[in-house]
């Protein structure tokens, strides 16, 4: 596939203007702008940042008080620690200098993606576990990753990776280097291409980024050219970097040190020939260690590995978004003490309440077993009934189907007993390449995942989801200061109507195979349905035989639903963006992400007018976002009418069981209460008593 093919070279070739013969009018410098991102320039606003400053020739720094940084790495940006109410400015060199600074001045002032906050109050801390009468055997942490797990204690210790200081010749230490960047590339992208969920692909394009990073590449090539060897140079420069980060205040910040880490360590392995360092365990066991990689928390072998611990990482590190992906109860943060555990020493992990118990008495024991019992006959129950239809008690039919991105995907829904497929993201056969996909590529994927679920199953494909905030390469879009208010989803296609029509070309071809819906995202206006129901028509032979239906995930959507209705053959609720675009809060905001709650009565009043406006001309509505995955949430969709549930491939079962321990009638009345209170948590405590344990290990 041709994102394995993909290198970071070609994005390292921008190279300064000279200066050689540069004239006053060749510098600039910005006038200062006071920093409006409540939680500072984090990851996130520093890559929007960086990636607008390599579009300019000029040598651009970012200044804050003595110190600058490289405007164009995301690693020295960061490194500067600026926080809120900070003063910043720019200063370039080059041909297009004054046109850089103007730029990058306007889009930090503006947020850089961001929408600018007044000064955010400090983060509340939870009360700490130990004011909670912990037992003399109990260590406290953070909730990374809720569920419990029983086993015995493993302590995991990194081994160093031995380098020479002094290399060979320049020429042939900077080829191995780059040959160990271009490497490294690869087996991320491979990585990226197996993952089976968002948050996993996420994390991996950071640690791809990161391979092009141009101040932590120039660090190296800088002492190889002192004469240090490859493998000196480069964990030096990666290693400086990590440990700025760890020095700063914002915690966010230090937790993303790991991944300069995780990567630095990927190359430093390549460069000096060696195995990357695995965690064999023995079976049952709860691993503990000062810290952990991203890399290492995939590698984990889930049949040995029952939690884990480390000193390090919060709940907000990419550590614990991997453990909740694994199903894995995790703690970070943990009291520094459990290090001293002994290695097959006895002990009770609580992910959800944070805790660690080691040597537990015969009564801690025999209460954690039964609960971790209920738990699991409750998920064999469920996977009992996966293949049966979910019907509630009083048999109303709830269709579950799956979120998946491609045939192995459908397969594996299948088999866990999906109704069919409520969206098939076809953003996997765009992203991570040089040149878009040929018709007929695109077509033979289609078809395969058509031919995995079989004639009697519904396929639901949405067109091409990207916009502003994730360009593609070979797509290029203008810079946007809000690129979550401007070309996002259909806009995107009808702004590129060659790419548009080839893609419903080759989602047409499958409509011989399966029930084939075609589903068009982020639509605002009854405008824009129309104008992609009308070059649907013109090139799908078929249309007739296809049903055409778009999301809803704005709020402009949700309020016309009853016109939209009138022209679209069906509807899917995506939670996460109509929330985010509901209560103006950024989803994935490290400080409102918690606000930002799908079950916020506010939301559940969108999803209410959506399916009477689609239900008063006989359409069928669907939820394909997060919400919908969630169980607690089931009760309050069905009672809002909703006919679909489209959920993750691991969460069928469990959603389909949640159906049918549920009466229709009573979701009704129940869903009158939750309109009638005024906060998410209200909705929440509500819903409680429907609540059931996390995962469970043992």
């Amino acid at each position: 596939m041709s994102e394995v093919s993909m290198a970071p070279a070609e994005s390292r070739k921008n190279p300064p203007a000279s200066a050689g013969n540069m004239s006053a009018v060749d510098r600039a410098v910005s006038q200062p702008v006071t920093l409006p991102n409540a939680t500072g320039l984090h990851a996130r606003p520093a890559a929007v940042l960086a990636a607008t400053a390599k579009r300019f020739r000029a040598e651009i720094r970012l200044v804050r008080g003595e110190a600058d940084a490289n405007a164009k790495s995301v690693v020295a940006i960061v490194g500067l620690g600026a926080e809120y109410g900070d003063s910043l400015s720019f200063r370039a060199s080059g041909e297009d200098a004054a046109a850089a600074v103007r730029e990058l001045a306007d889009l930090l002032a503006s947020g850089c993606g961001e929408t600018p906050h007044a000064a955010a109050p400090a983060p509340v801390a939870a009360a700490p576990l130990a004011a909670r009468s912990l037992a003399d055997n109990e260590h406290a942490g953070v909730s990374a990753s809720p569920g419990l797990a029983i086993g015995r204690i493993f302590q995991f210790r990194r081994r160093g990776i031995e380098v020479v200081e002094t290399g060979g010749s320049q020429d042939a230490e900077l080829a191995i280097f780059e040959r160990a960047l271009e490497d490294a590339w690869q087996q991320i992208a491979l990585l990226k291409r197996d993952a089976k969920d968002g948050a996993r692909q996420e994390i991996l394009s950071a640690h791809m980024e990161l391979l092009s990073d141009p101040d932590l590449i120039a660090g190296a090539e800088k002492l190889v050219g002192e004469g240090k060897s490859a493998g000196f140079a480069w964990r030096a420069a990666y290693s400086a970097y990590a440990d700025r980060l760890r020095g700063l205040n914002n915690a966010l910040l230090r937790e993303r040190a790991d991944d300069i880490t995780d990567v630095g360590r990927r190359v430093l392995a390549l460069i000096v020939g060696v195995e990357q360092e695995g965690i064999a365990t023995p079976p049952g066991s709860i691993l503990i260690a000062e810290d952990l990689t991203p890399s290492d928390t995939v590698s984990l072998d889930r049949d040995k590995v029952v939690g884990f611990c480390t000193v390090g990482g919060g709940a907000t590190s990419h550590v614990a978004i991997l453990a909740r992906s694994l199903g894995l109860p995790a703690v970070c943060g943990i009291d520094a003490k459990a290090l001293a555990l002994a290695d097959g020493t006895q002990a009770v992990l609580d992910g959800l309440r944070g805790t660690l118990r080691h040597n537990p008495s015969v009564v801690d024991m025999l209460m954690t077993r039964q609960r971790m019992a209920e738990a699991s006959l409750r998920r064999e129950h469920e996977r009992g009934l996966a293949h049966q239809p979910a019907r509630t008690l009083d048999g109303h039919r709830i269709e579950v189907a799956a979120n998946i991105r491609n045939a192995q995907d459908a397969r594996e829904a299948v088999a866990a007993g999906c109704d069919g497929v409520g969206l098939l993201r076809s953003e996997f056969l765009f992203e991570g390449r040089e040149t878009a996909p040929s018709e007929a590529e695109q077509a033979a994927e289609y078809c395969a995942v058509a031919e995995a679920l079989g004639r009697e199953r519904p396929l639901v494909v949405r067109t091409l989801d990207v916009g502003g905030d994730k360009p593609l390469a070979y797509m290029p879009l203008p810079r946007e200061d809000n690129p979550f208010l401007g070309l996002r989803g259909i806009r995107v296609s009808l702004a590129q109507p060659d790419f548009f029509r080839a893609q419903l070309r080759a989602i047409g071809r499958a409509a011989s195979l399966t029930k084939l819906h075609i589903m068009f995202p982020m639509v605002a206006t009854i405008e824009e349905l129309r104008i992609a129901r009308r070059i649907a028509a013109e090139e799908l032979p078929n249309v007739a035989a296809i049903k055409l239906g778009v999301m809803i995930e704005v709020p402009s959507a949700a309020l016309m639903a009853e016109h939209l209705a009138r022209e679209a053959d069906f509807f899917s609720i995506g939670t996460n963006d109509l929330t985010q675009y509901v209560l103006a809060m950024d989803r994935g905001h490290p400080q409102l992400a918690r606000q930002a709650d799908s079950l916020h009565p506010a939301v559940l009043r969108m999803i209410e007018l959506t399916v009477r406006g689609a239900h008063r001309h006989g359409r069928w509505v669907g939820v394909c976002g997060g919400m919908a995955s969630d169980p607690l949430a089931v009760p309050a969709l069905i009672g809002l009418g909703v006919d679909e549930l489209s959920v993750s491939v691991p969460a069928i079962g469990e959603v389909k069981a949640a159906v049918g321990r549920l009466s229709r009638k009573d979701c009704e009345v129940l869903v009158r209460e939750l309109l009638d209170l005024d906060t998410a948590q209200a909705v929440r405590d509500h819903l409680l008593p429907f609540a059931e344990e996390g995962p469970t290990r043992t």
